[in-house]
């Protein structure tokens, strides 16, 4: 039994912010219910190579980008721009309590599955629009894609390497994390409605942007400017208030180092061979580490570059100070911790028996994460779903005018 047992979810959304919500739904035990243009589907699916390849190691047309948020979920092929389409929708919103979808604002209105139109036939659905800036203000009708979103937000103007230097210049994060972010804020609010209704016996709808989330995430960032009335800059890997806390080019490759107090940075000097840096009026405090960053920095990288990366990592392991290697995905994948925690589950797949996902993160005692379904293939489970609001025969002519699919 998960803990959403009994929660049915219509997953209107695609890309990966909404998908990304109703995958977590659907772990913590919730009926999802993707709902897919016939024929086409989430426009992830096509968003390859790589693709999944089958029991006989061939490619399939089933996308590495779609199969990472929607585990654990049913498809149903439905064309939502015809009337007939519409009505499915609108008969299954009567035995749902959830909808999740990321038009543009105010585009499903013409549908009839605006929130207004479907409160009106349930008055407890909980509807979540997630859009790239929003149902009202200047930009609520432009449409939002996460790069756009990291851009706009300031989250690129400090990520990258600061300016005149090798490699130098505004990046954005190596995956789409304003749409993760979104995600996970949307699971909250959708869940906090389902407990606000069981007070009130009514729904809610809930607005969602992307731009909104990524503001909020800025987090200290963002408050060191409303600090300050001074924009952060890129710092590359270093942190702008700690010090030392950045990579290091060990003798072979980097490594990490995060020395977050006064104590730990006492501790690193001991077990590095540098006792002395810990007593030095400059470094003492973080503060004045932080004031004298660049010389440190550089007594501590000419160290540093004298010996493997395992070397370093190994006496500042002992001595309870953080620190750890990047990593590739694959050696991410292959540290002794990731098999322990069980964060590689096997979800076998109709076209691949071997199929294989990163787990949930959420460990509950009680109502553990369930891996009942690898991600649908398009229209998968449309009779399955439909049979319930319709006949036989009603399905079949549905199927030959194309309102669902085949």
């Amino acid at each position: 039994m998960g803990a959403l047992q009994g929660i049915r979810v219509l997953d209107l959304s695609r890309v990966l912010a909404g998908p990304w919500c109703g995958q977590i739904l659907a772990d913590l035990g919730a009926e999802v219910i993707k709902v897919e243009r016939p024929n086409v589907g989430d426009d992830t699916r096509m968003w390859g190579p790589p693709w999944m390849l089958d029991n006989d190691g061939n490619p399939t047309r089933e996308s590495g980008y779609y199969q990472c948020a929607n585990r654990n979920k049913y498809s149903v092929a439905i064309d939502i721009s015809l009337v007939e389409g519409q009505k499915l929708i609108q008969e299954l919103v009567k035995t749902a309590d959830v909808v999740i979808e990321n038009y543009k604002a105010g585009s499903l209105k013409k549908y009839g599955l605006d929130y207004l139109s479907l409160s009106e036939i349930n008055p407890k659905i909980i509807y979540c629009s997630i859009t790239g800036f929003g149902q009202t203000g200047p930009r609520a009708a432009e449409p939002g894609y996460d790069f756009v979103i990291q851009g706009l937000s300031g989250l690129m103007s400090i990520t990258g390497e600061q300016d005149g230097l090798l490699g130098g210049g505004p990046q954005k994060v190596g995956v789409a994390v304003t749409d993760i972010q979104t995600g996970l804020y949307a699971t909250i609010a959708i869940q906090a409605a389902l407990i606000a209704r069981q007070h009130t016996e009514r729904g809610q709808y809930i607005d969602m942007s992307l731009y909104d989330v990524q503001l909020a995430v800025l987090a200290n960032q963002g408050m060191n400017y409303l600090t300050t009335g001074k924009s952060p800059k890129r710092m590359g890997n270093r942190h702008p208030n700690i010090v030392p806390y950045q990579t290091f080019d060990a003798q072979d490759k980097a490594f990490i180092l995060a020395c977050g107090n006064d104590t730990q940075f006492k501790a690193l000097c001991s077990a590095i061979g540098l006792p002395d840096l810990a007593t030095d009026l400059n470094y003492v405090r973080n503060q004045d580490r932080v004031k004298h960053r660049e010389i440190l920095v550089a007594l501590l990288a000419k160290h540093f570059s004298t010996q493997p990366a395992q070397h370093w990592i190994a006496l500042i392991h002992a001595a309870k100070v953080p620190v750890g290697m990047v990593n590739s995905i694959e050696e991410a994948f292959a540290e002794e911790q990731t098999q322990a925690r069980e964060m590689l589950v096997a979800v076998p797949h109709q076209l691949q028996q071997n199929f294989k996902m990163v787990a949930s993160p959420i460990k509950m005692s009680e109502t553990p994460i369930e891996y009942r379904r690898a991600p649908p293939q398009l229209g998968e489970h449309t009779e399955q779903i439909l049979k319930g609001i319709c006949t036989e025969v009603e399905l079949k002519a549905l199927q030959q005018s194309g309102v669902v699919g085949a």
